[in-house]
């Protein structure tokens, strides 16, 4: 047979060694034998092979010639290998000088090939009983040199194979012990290699979900701990880890079978995965299965938890109730500390644990916490009409202020705080600072906002909702939540140590103006270029943004605003200073523009997505600063229409 290894590597000395070191390598490997449980004629053939070495390497001639064919094969393409020619009595000693010589794996798949037929020797003689020994110990040699390597999966089914190996034989039960225990040790390593691997491999990633489940299985459950080579202390970490490794949907799969058998923890995981699932696919029903399996868990202290669930499926009232029912007095602190309203508190830590505790951890998801953009998407509002509707709940009447400007396809945000709130249509960048709105659905009866090039002066962008979604009482409260969740995400408020009277509507107090600016500095300059570059748009921006932050510091509106504005912003605006004057405040906005490009320029539309310096600062009646937004960086779109010979504003979303 060949034997895999050259002369140097079987005795153990470098190419560079002398006579004189080679032969002392020679004397130590002869005083160290292997394995005792080889038989005598094994380890006399062990001791020839390396006299035979030893004999060679000494001999000045023999070894030249040696080196250069050695020389010759390093030359070639790869394809050749050394290897030694031995007879086949001498192969048990040659294959123990193999695994001796660092390549234990080679030594274990010939040890095995030879004991299965029709080279296995016969049954009961010694050489049987030393290929049986020489594979055990080869196999636990080359599975611990994988598993160096951090092959896991590899060492183990080294392993396995030299486990049926010696049971088919009926051999060295001692071997196949240690054998047992090894594998059992690398079984959260093999979990990690085999669900670490590309969601394509669904073979292996299967048999990594079967071995996390015997392993849980192994240790009496999540919360046991019958595992004597796997403790709690080792456990733990490893099992937050593997969490990454596994989808939501994975992770709802595993944690509820484990919860059919009783385990609460594996009940509170998949609880969060769900959760995790509804919020970041949008799908409301998976929240209310976890909801419903949270109020089944009958556990202490999951009120907050509960009014997060009762949030995000736009139940505003039983939310409330139940973080003012369970929320200890530290954590009611902490929400006042972000925001004066309530429902904006219930969104600052919806958010939060939607940060810490819900989003995290999951293969496939990428998912931001923005709150905003889950109330504004359609399958979310749909759901909680539809649950409405099953309730029975009653319709509200709008009350006439509530109409919008006529012409305007904005509903009226501003009453809530929101000014101008970006409508939820996503845009459809193109690089990374261009992009056009994406097209909806056309509703029935629905005309095309571009017809042709025209710009539909009714429709500058249509809601993802039926047109009067807030008449509805679910509609009301979701338009809430949803107005409180911008606000947060757009303001950092500190909470004032005692709130600030709110003067009468009919009575309004006066507005304050702390830093006056003259009337002339709200200027209007139209924008008349039939075909308008980037730095023409610019310069209408910020005519726009000037006049906008002018009027809300308590400036009038110039009458002349409609020749860069629409009547959709511009009601806006009014109705935003409306607010402030009805509560006494003013707003010092500091708008910067950073750059902007066009993604859009035709003949009757621009669409231009701007990068914005922003912060501000509200003002009580007094000149008291009430609340401050710390400068940050925004990313806005904004749409023009050209009417006439001018190009005016239309409306504004936010890209963040």
């Amino acid at each position: 047979m060949d034997l895999p290894i050259d002369h140097f590597r079987l005795l153990g000395v470098p190419p560079s060694a002398d006579a004189q070191g080679v032969l002392r390598t020679l004397q130590s490997r002869l005083d160290r034998p292997p394995h005792a449980g080889f038989t005598a004629e094994t380890l006399q053939t062990r001791a020839e092979l390396l006299r035979a070495s030893a004999d060679l390497l000494c001999d000045a001639d023999r070894r030249a010639a040696y080196e250069a064919e050695l020389t010759s094969l390093a030359g070639s393409d790869g394809s050749l290998q050394p290897a030694l020619e031995i007879a086949s009595a001498r192969q048990v000693g040659g294959l123990v000088l193999l695994m001796e010589g660092g390549q234990p794996l080679e030594a274990f798949e010939l040890a095995s090939r030879s004991l299965h037929p029709p080279q296995s020797p016969t049954l009961g003689s010694g050489r049987e009983a030393d290929l049986t020994l020489l594979a055990g110990l080869a196999c636990l040699a080359a599975a611990s040199e994988l598993e160096e390597q951090r092959r896991f999966e590899a060492a183990a089914r080294t392993l396995q194979q030299g486990l049926q190996l010696l049971q088919r034989l009926g051999r060295q039960p001692d071997l196949r012990e240690t054998m047992h225990s090894q594998l059992e040790h690398l079984t959260p390593y093999r979990v990690l290699d085999l669900l670490s691997r590309d969601l394509v491999a669904g073979v292996e990633r299967q048999e990594g979900l079967e071995l996390l489940e015997e392993l849980v299985q192994r240790r009496g459950g999540l919360e046991g701990d019958g595992d004597a080579q796997f403790p709690s202390q080792d456990f733990q970490p490893f099992f937050h880890q593997i969490r990454a490794f596994l989808t939501v949907q994975e992770q709802v799969d595993l944690f509820s079978r484990w919860a059919a058998t009783g385990s609460d923890a594996a009940d509170f995981l998949a609880t969060i995965a769900l959760t995790a699932s509804g919020f970041a696919q949008r799908k409301p029903e998976r929240i209310a299965e976890a909801r419903h399996r949270l109020q089944r868990s009958g556990r202490e202290g999951i009120e907050p938890l509960l009014a997060n669930l009762h949030l995000l499926l736009g139940e505003a009232d039983t939310a409330r109730t139940c973080f003012d029912r369970g929320a200890s007095q530290e954590l009611k602190d902490w929400a006042a500390g972000k925001s004066a309203d309530p429902l904006g508190q219930l969104c600052a830590y919806c958010s939060d644990w939607l940060v810490r505790d819900v989003l995290p951890g999951y293969r496939d998801l990428e998912a931001e916490p923005d709150l905003v953009a889950y109330f504004s998407d359609r399958d979310v509002v749909a759901y909680v009409e539809r649950e409405d509707q099953r309730r029975g709940r009653a319709y509200l009447a709008a009350p006439a202020a509530e109409e919008p400007a006529p012409g305007s396809a904005f509903p009226p945000y501003d009453d809530l705080g929101l000014g101008t709130l970006p409508p939820p249509v996503p845009l459809t960048l193109d690089g990374s600072s261009a992009g056009s709105f994406a097209p909806l659905p056309e509703a029935d009866g629905a005309t095309d906002p571009e017809d042709d090039g025209e710009l539909d002066d009714d429709v500058p962008l249509r809601w993802p909702w039926p047109p009067r979604p807030w008449l509805l009482g679910s509609g009301a409260a979701l338009l809430l939540v949803l107005a409180a969740a911008w606000v947060l995400r757009q303001r950092q408020s500190s909470p004032p140590p005692s709130p600030a009277p709110v003067p009468p509507v009919t009575a309004p107090a006066p507005a304050p103006k702390p830093t006056p600016r003259p009337v002339a500095g709200l200027r209007i300059t139209p924008l008349t270029a039939s075909r308008p570059d980037a730095a023409q748009v610019r310069r209408l921006l910020e005519n726009w943004l000037t006049v906008k932050s002018g009027v809300l510091a308590g400036e009038p509106t110039p009458r002349d605003l409609d020749r860069i504005a629409r009547e959709g912003p511009m009601a806006l605006l009014a109705r935003e200073r409306r607010g402030d004057l009805a509560r006494g405040q003013t707003q010092q906005l500091d708008v910067q523009i950073i750059d902007l490009s066009l993604s859009e320029n035709g003949p009757r539309r621009i669409v231009a997505v701007a990068r914005l310096r922003y912060s501000d600062r509200r003002l009580d009646a007094n000149g008291t600063v009430l609340e401050t937004t710390a400068p940050m960086e925004l990313r806005n779109g904004y749409v023009f229409g050209r009417d006439g010979d001018s190009w005016r504003l239309v409306a504004t979303q936010s890209l963040n």
